[in-house]
């Protein structure tokens, strides 16, 4: 092997190794788990071709997250900012219930845990990053401008000095302090930032045993047993239409009419958002076995389930969750069937 390409396959790794983290900075950013991805690899791509001209001033890591600040501002220069569906628009009653939907730019995307939080070994900062890409603030994130967005996460996510941002973003620590100050303010006045925030690290075994009430309700379609796991305020959004639901009875109106086909589905856990969450499979009734339907996303507060949010775009969602686009009946069920 040659020194050069020693050298080459050298600056590949020490790159790739900063990839999970900066996926997690350009997620806050953009909002998007699809243009998280490019971005990053559009970051890395520029690094690795003016590397030559990269003198060590900063480490490695800044100079990196320089260019990926500079990569997401570009891209949210050109587009407008995502959401969910509550920030758009009011609860509809279940008799105006109607599945309209909207382009997928729209929407605040799910992401799987694994591609934007890296291991770390201190419990307390393991704890803020899953926190901080939690739907609720990253809602947010979304009402901010993007200078002030990209202060706040690596003030507060990353715990960055302000003196390593002003050099980052080229201004001075003052401008800082100020952008910082003005993006607290604007997350203080949404008070459903901190709604999911009782979600322990890991679970603890009130919370898994809801889980597991959860599981049971849902794959039963004991609409009885599932409201009774239902804060009294419990939110239902299915994007990318804009409906959503709020309360009890709209809810479990919603699940025994329009949406029916559900019954008979199973669920298989994932760790999306840093929230818990699974793949929702229907039966399918043309081949058998289950059909993906949607990436759950639940959150959790006082007991009781908060918010659970549909990602119903199967054919993007399950393959970026590396689950598979079919699931076999049990055999138990095969017998039953003929």
């Amino acid at each position: 092997m040659s020194d050069s390409t020693a050298t080459v396959e050298d600056l590949d790794a020490r790159l790739e190794r900063h990839r999970v983290e900066l996926t997690g900075y350009c997620y806050r950013m953009l909002g998007s788990s699809f243009e998280a991805e490019d971005a990053v690899q559009d970051t890395l791509v520029r690094a690795w071709r003016s590397y030559d001209r990269f003198e060590g001033r900063s480490s490695l890591r800044s100079w990196l997250y320089r260019i990926a600040t500079n990569v997401c501002l570009d891209m949210l220069s050109a587009a407008g900012k995502r959401a969910r569906p509550m920030d758009l628009s009011e609860s509809t009653p279940l008799a105006r219930a109607a599945l309209c939907p909207r382009p997928d730019h729209t929407w605040l995307e799910p992401v799987p845990d694994a591609r934007v939080l890296p291991t770390v070994q201190d419990p307390a900062e393991a704890a803020v990053a899953k926190e901080s890409v939690r739907l609720a603030f990253m809602a947010a994130l979304q009402q901010l401008p993007p200078k002030q967005r990209a202060v706040l996460i690596l003030r507060e996510v990353l715990a960055w000095r302000a003196s390593e941002v002003a050099e980052l973003l080229e201004t001075s620590v003052a401008s800082v302090n100020s952008a910082l100050q003005r993006a607290r303010a604007t997350l203080a006045e949404r008070a459903d930032s901190a709604a999911d925030a009782a979600v322990s690290d890991p679970l603890d075994e009130e919370q898994r045993k809801l889980l597991e009430r959860y599981v049971a309700a849902f794959e039963g379609y004991d609409m009885s047993a599932l409201t009774a796991l239902l804060h009294e305020d419990a939110v239902m959004t299915m994007p990318p239409f804009d409906l959503w639901l709020t309360g009890h009875d709209d809810i479990a109106g919603f699940m025994t009419t329009i949406g029916s086909a559900c019954e008979g589905s199973r669920l298989l856990p994932v760790q999306v958002n840093g929230l818990p969450g699974f793949a929702q499979y229907k039966p399918d009734p043309e081949k058998g076995g289950y059909t993906p339907w949607a990436v759950q996303v639940l959150e959790i507060s006082d007991g009781r389930l908060t918010g659970f949010h549909f990602f119903l775009d199967t054919q993007r969602w399950f393959p970026l969750f590396g689950l598979p686009l079919h699931l076999e009946a049990e055999p138990d069920q095969v017998e039953q069937g003929e």
